[in-house]
């Protein structure tokens, strides 16, 4: 067993479920969706973004493409968070929840390709 493929596969899982455990609950409702388990997505998400640089194969670049498209995503909705509750003071109404929601499920669509494809090149591999 290769502990690098390990720890690539863990953050890459774990990315997705906490991005999912944020996704999940009443769209537009703040006690639903705790900024923490965004905070917490974001930082795994970068982390499994950063272990797939150096990856030279056409599916690594894809892997790396979706990664940085949830980064781009969730790093949008802490950015929409923080300015609606600390900068324009508007706090957290229905509609700003459902942008960060919106975001976060964006992030998710993403995260959810690259389990996918990490699943595909893995059977490919048993062969």
């Amino acid at each position: 067993m290769n502990l690098e493929k390990v720890v690539f596969g863990f953050f890459i899982l774990l990315a997705l479920t906490l991005n999912f455990g944020f996704f999940i609950g009443e769209f537009d409702n703040p006690a639903h969706h705790n900024v923490f388990e965004l905070y917490a997505a974001l930082v795994v998400s970068l982390i499994a973004t950063v272990l797939k640089f150096g990856e030279r194969t056409q599916i690594g670049a894809i892997l790396l493409a979706a990664s940085l498209v949830a980064d781009l995503q969730l790093i949008t909705a802490a950015v929409v968070w923080g300015m609606s509750m600390h900068v324009t003071g508007v706090g957290l109404t229905p509609a700003v929840m459902g942008s960060i929601v919106s975001l976060s499920g964006g992030a998710l669509m993403a995260n959810l390709a690259s389990v996918t494809i990490l699943v595909i090149e893995t059977v490919n591999m048993q062969r």
